[in-house]
C-alpha cells in the first residue's frame, strides 16, 4: 500500500469507512466509476476534504476529474503547488 501524507490518509480512511466492502484503495482506483464517490455522498466528502485542506473549495474551480482517484485528489488538493491550496 502506498504511504500517504496525513491529510490524504485521512481521506482514504474516510472513503473506506463509506465502503466497508473495500479493504484498501489503490491510488489510481476510479472512485467515481466504482461508486466510492457518488452524488449522494459528495457534499459530505467535500466538507471532509475542506476540513483537511483547511479552506473552502469552490465548486466553480473544480471538475469531477479532480475527484476521480486518490492520486488526483492528492495532486489537486494536497500538493503545495496546487492552485486550490493558494
Amino acid at each position: 500500500m502506498t504511504p500517504y501524507q496525513p491529510g490524504v490518509a485521512f481521506i482514504v480512511d474516510y472513503l473506506l469507512s463509506k465502503r466497508p466492502d473495500l479493504t484498501h484503495l489503490d491510488p489510481d482506483f476510479d472512485l467515481i466509476e466504482n461508486r466510492v464517490l457518488d452524488s449522494l455522498g459528495f457534499v459530505n466528502f467535500l466538507y471532509v476534504l475542506e476540513e483537511q485542506v483547511g479552506r473552502e473549495i469552490s465548486l466553480d474551480q473544480v471538475s469531477p476529474e479532480d475527484f476521480r482517484t486518490i492520486n488526483r485528489i492528492s495532486q489537486r488538493f494536497f500538493d503545495e503547488s496546487s492552485d486550490v491550496r493558494q
